[in-house]
């Protein structure tokens, strides 16, 4: 197929500057999204067993429920029922509750002992799982524009101008598409083995990437999406407002968990109930929100659908299991929710969700190393702007990371300390990320690329080994189930992946090409070490 030749220069400098411009917060947003496939794994591994009470069978919750709400005022107007084994069957907020992140709730965990009487124990929440989930929706990018994070807004655009990359890239390859889509050439350099790996990634998981793109700018810019729709509404409402209600409700008519377990699994087909959540038990607008999951459907939230229902009269008051009712737009909808989480197909899909993840910030990394040995093999030297992209580039993604594998690693030492966690590891991760970007602007690219990799080689590593120091160090506690045994197994394939690229950059670094950004000037690096050394002696 041939094209001419300034349409495809046209395409490639589109294609080259749409990725640089969003690939930094990119590259976040899908390794921290990565991630967040399996964040209530994460929140578990990183959860002292001992926090949680003891399951007690699906007969005896109605006895829990009675005795936590005459002892507990608390329990009165806000409770969870759990069917995680790994939770507690009950619990509810002492402080704190309600929607969002908060990083000091406490949460009253219930269960029966073996004799039927009531225990309860208090603890804080473990937000690592959703401090993730915030760094894959904001890059960590703080602040507020009206009721929406500026880090989602600016995600948005980042994710709309990589839509722009990902057709342009695929337009400006269409001449050699069919003749060097798999060809990986090593022996025509790194440079060239570099492009070849870029291209083939990002062609093989174009259908994911323009999922993502697309999912990501509708979820950004979804209120100026319905404020459009004002046009063809005008003053009447997009969404039909409940009636509310005057009946004052009590919680001593609240029917049994059996009631609700049967009347929702009349109305749902391949699901099954995880948690129940009743809020404002005694008052006029009572609630629970019933979450539901599956590995065959097509499910609205991350990690399940819901029903909300009247926990008195069992009257439905919105739900995203699809429905006849719902026409065209509650299938789009619910696609739209889905195809971006990956939920639909078990752990088979997530597991496939968080590869395509990592090859997505790979996609961003690679294009950012490639735009700057380009721009040095036209200009024959080292630019200051070269110099500040690369220093970004190394800071941003393997600063990123750092952040994230320090405060997992942090998490059980935290505990064992008796630190407050959820505010160390919002400290934990920035402080890492911020010093990351510094430290690549002080030693420069090349030297601090090999360092940090080190570093983060290490972390990973001793994720694993903090759990085998709860053998011989009481406070700390071992992977006790299936999922947190992953957890700690890809941390050593994280470490070892690690490792081998530090040995590969350094390896550039001191016989690559000389004038390349990656390059280090070996006898100034000497030079600099000696004087490190002698100031060490001399201290």
């Amino acid at each position: 197929m041939k094209i001419r030749s300034d349409i495809l220069r046209t395409y490639q400098s589109i294609h080259t500057w749409t990725g640089i411009i969003a690939g930094l917060v990119l590259f976040i947003g899908f390794y921290a999204g990565s991630l967040t496939m399996f964040k209530p794994q994460i929140e578990q591994w990183a959860s002292p067993p001992a926090q949680h009470l003891p399951q007690v069978p699906t007969e005896h919750l109605d006895q829990l429920v009675e005795k936590s709400l005459s002892q507990y005022n608390n329990a009165q107007q806000d409770f969870i029922i759990n069917f995680d084994e790994h939770k507690s069957p009950m619990s509810w907020y002492e402080s704190g509750g309600g929607r969002g992140i908060r990083l000091d709730d406490s949460l009253m965990h219930a269960s029966l002992s073996d004799s039927g009487s009531l225990i309860t124990q208090t603890s804080g929440t473990n937000e690592l799982g959703n401090l993730i989930d915030q760094l894959h929706r904001t890059a960590g990018i703080m602040g507020k524009v009206g009721h929406e994070d500026l880090g989602v807004l600016i995600l948005g655009v980042a994710a709309l101008l990589y839509f722009l990359a990902l057709v342009s890239g695929v337009i400006f390859l269409l001449p050699t598409l069919t003749k060097s889509l798999f060809a990986l050439r090593k022996n025509k350099g790194a440079n060239r083995f570099w492009l070849d790996s870029h291209n083939l990634v990002g062609v093989l998981s174009l259908p994911f990437h323009l999922i993502i793109a697309w999912t990501v700018v509708v979820f950004a810019f979804h209120d100026l999406f319905y404020g459009g729709l004002s046009i063809i509404y005008g003053d009447k409402p997009l969404f039909e407002p409940r009636e509310k209600s005057t009946i004052e409700y009590s919680v001593a008519d609240l029917p049994s968990i059996n009631h609700y377990m049967d009347t929702v699994y009349q109305q749902v087909d391949g699901y099954t109930i995880s948690s129940m959540d009743f809020s404002k038990l005694s008052s006029t607008s009572p609630a629970v929100a019933i979450k539901l999951v599956s590995d065959t459907q097509m499910m609205r939230g991350g990690f399940s659908d819901f029903i909300y229902m009247n926990p008195y009269t069992f009257e439905v008051q919105y739900s995203t299991i699809p429905n006849s009712k719902d026409g065209a737009y509650g299938p789009i909808v619910n696609s739209f929710f889905s195809l971006h989480f990956g939920n639909y197909a078990g752990n088979f899909g997530r597991w496939l969700y968080f590869a395509m993840g990592l090859l997505g910030a790979f996609l961003f990394y690679s294009g950012n190393l490639l735009w700057l040995e380009k721009r040095r093999q036209k200009q024959q030297e080292q630019t200051k702007a070269s110099k500040v992209m690369s220093a970004l580039t190394i800071g941003v993604a393997l600063g990123s990371m750092l952040g994230v594998s320090l405060a997992m690693l942090s998490s059980k030492w935290l505990y064992l300390f008796n630190f407050e966690v959820n505010n160390h590891y919002l400290f934990i991760y920035y402080t890492s990320f911020l010093l990351a970007i510094g430290y690549s602007f002080i030693r420069g690219a090349a030297l601090s690329a090999i360092h940090l990799l080190y570093l983060l080689t290490l972390s990973c590593l001793l994720i694993p080994l903090t759990s085998l120091m709860s053998f011989v160090l009481p406070g700390l506690w071992p992977a006790s189930s299936l999922s947190g045994v992953t957890i700690e197994l890809m941390a050593l394939l994280f470490a070892a992946a690690f490792y081998f690229t530090a040995k590969k950059t350094k390896h550039r670094a001191y016989f690559g090409e000389r004038n390349s950004i990656w390059a280090l000037d070996t006898l100034k690096t000497k030079e600099t070490e000696i004087q490190t050394e002698a100031v060490i002696t001399e201290r």
